[in-house]
């Protein structure tokens, strides 16, 4: 039994070290490396767009919280405005 056991881990093993070196060897080749190219490339254009991607999100994101500024600015100075006309029109009806 043990040694029907250590036969069958020997060949089991052996089609793992063989499917290892066959892919290895696949790899070395032109072809193996053109794929192996191919796929960097499409992972760096996905990792690119992914980039972009946030860029543009955050480009929004503070154009939104500058126009927040402008229009609270606005307001401000509609208030303030307001505040010292008021303030005129009180002084002038002493």
């Amino acid at each position: 039994m043990r040694r029907l056991f250590w036969f069958g881990a020997g060949i089991a093993a052996g089609v793992a070290l063989t499917r290892k070196v066959n892919e290895t060897a696949r790899k070395a080749t032109p072809t193996g490396m053109a794929e192996q190219v191919g796929g960097a490339m499409r992972e760096l254009a996905g990792a690119v767009g992914s980039f972009g991607a946030d860029v543009r999100a955050g480009m929004q994101e503070r154009e939104d919280q500058l126009q927040d500024v402008v229009v609270n600015a606005d307001q401000v100075r509609r208030i303030t405005a307001e505040h010292d006309a008021e303030r005129r029109a009180r002084r002038a009806g002493r």
